[in-house]
């Protein structure tokens, strides 16, 4: 059978080929997409995407996303006026995204893994057809098609006054790269690309279902080359659903970043240890705290919905049992949940802008605010200083973000040892930048001993 003409003509990780026609994958993702033009998170915008059109939405609108900087100055030269309708918008920079892409293959040019193309006409009518099959949209699939083969016919003339501006060349809103310029003087460029990167597929093994030797055996059985990292992590040579990956329903790994499988390894724990996991949600953590350990394990989160994903992974991953017990609750407020019974180690996995992980998560860039840093960071210190007091002497802490911002790292944690002298601050990664040598997300770890009496003085 031919391939269909709206089948993307390149890349393994392009919208899978699902029977249903390009115009309405492209509308999906464009609303999508208009989600986030609104405010809304990506995620929350694709959980509203019927499922049949999900995955390919989410390739589509990820793909975008990574590129918004490029294509809102691409279309504010070609349409100054900004389209009436917000999924008119939406539709437009979708549209420019996956033209540029289509014409720098083209040119030969490399492109990021997983970048969706299409010919250029395919592209055109297609979205043309999206914009028709939308009453908010019909009115503007004139203008759609206008401006997307003006692009097609100047992209030579239009590429040196689109790149001209920082926020086209960079993709990252401009306070984001000022920020990143000031803490990372040597290492910000590289920061922003990295960030354009679709990150790598990264397993846990479940140590007490299956040894890492053993998972990989079975992978490779199963046609699927991976690459131990760290001590129980394995990356995949190419992202897979996990429906195609033997051992998931059995609870024999989960996904996650090789950085943040650092806190399972960081945190010095002994089975029998009463330990709390202080923002747990989903729990990826708290079950790699309990995959090397039997613990006394309080997990707690502020949000009920989410709570409830931590109670399924572990009984997925067979970790349920009656030492775990699970808490929606405040964490920088322990009189409205603690029960007076010091910890042993704390885990504190804090709120933050979440901004080492935006390769992941590529429209946090475009809703964070500058304004964010400095909120996120009085958050993390009210509840490290809400949590110091239940932790015994000679315990640990272990904190860490997923932040590449020293406002909710380094400065962080530097502000907490002048306020409370009696910690100790002990050899940890610090900051680990994304794409390191273990291909990881960007991420903070501190590991602070709370020191006895008799030490201190």
């Amino acid at each position: 059978m031919p391939e269909s003409p709206h089948a993307p003509l390149a890349s393994p990780d392009s919208p899978p080929r699902t029977g249903i026609a390009l115009s309405q994958q492209l509308l999906a993702a464009a609303q999508a997409i208009r989600g986030v033009l609104t405010g809304q998170s990506l995620s929350e915008a694709l959980d509203q995407t019927p499922p049949a059109l999900r995955p390919a939405a989410q390739a589509l609108s990820f793909h975008a996303m990574r590129q918004l900087g490029f294509v809102q100055t691409a279309r504010a030269l070609l349409a100054p006026r900004r389209p009436p309708d917000r999924l008119t918008e939406a539709l437009l920079l979708l549209g420019l995204s996956l033209l540029e892409a289509s014409l720098r293959q083209a040119d030969g040019a490399p492109l990021i893994p997983g970048t969706p193309i299409y010919t250029e006409h395919t592209l055109v009518h297609q979205l043309v057809q999206a914009a028709q099959s939308d009453r908010h949209t019909r009115p503007a699939k004139n203008l759609i098609n206008a401006v997307l083969r003006r692009y097609g016919r100047e992209r030579a003339l239009l590429l040196p006054q689109i790149l001209s501006k920082p926020l086209a060349r960079w993709n990252h809103p401009d306070w984001w790269v000022g920020a990143l310029q000031q803490a990372w003087p040597q290492d910000w460029a590289a920061i922003l690309q990295a960030a354009d990167q679709p990150p790598p597929m990264t397993l846990r093994t479940n140590v007490r279902q299956i040894s890492r030797d053993e998972l990989l055996t079975q992978l490779r059985q199963a046609g699927i080359i991976a690459t131990p990292v760290g001590s129980a992590g394995l990356i995949l040579d190419r992202p897979l659903p996990v429906r195609d990956i033997p051992g998931f329903a059995d609870g024999r790994w989960s996904v996650q970043d090789a950085s943040a499988q650092r806190a399972g390894e960081l945190l010095p724990l002994q089975d029998g240890m009463r330990v709390l996991d202080a923002c747990a949600a989903p729990g990826g953590k708290t079950a790699h705290l309990l995959e090397r350990h039997t613990l006394a394990l309080t997990a707690l989160d502020s949000d009920e919905r989410r709570l409830a994903r931590v109670a399924d992974n572990l009984q997925r991953l067979r970790l349920s049992s009656d030492t775990v017990q699970l808490r929606c609750a405040d964490a920088a407020a322990p009189a409205d949940w603690w029960d007076g019974q010091p910890y042993d180690a704390i885990l504190a996995d804090v709120p933050c802008t979440a901004s080492g992980v935006v390769r992941r998560h590529p429209d946090i860039r475009w809703l964070r605010r500058a304004e964010d840093v400095t909120r996120t960071a009085a958050l993390q210190a009210s509840i490290v200083d809400a949590l110091w007091p239940l932790l015994k002497p000679g315990g640990h802490l272990l904190y860490a973000t997923c932040s590449i911002f020293p406002q909710e790292g380094e400065s962080q944690v530097q502000s907490f040892l002048v306020r409370h002298g009696n910690a100790q601050r002990l050899p940890a990664p610090g900051q680990i930048l994304p794409g390191g040598t273990d291909h990881g997300d960007g991420f903070f770890y501190a590991l602070i001993r709370k020191q006895t009496s008799a030490a201190i003085g």
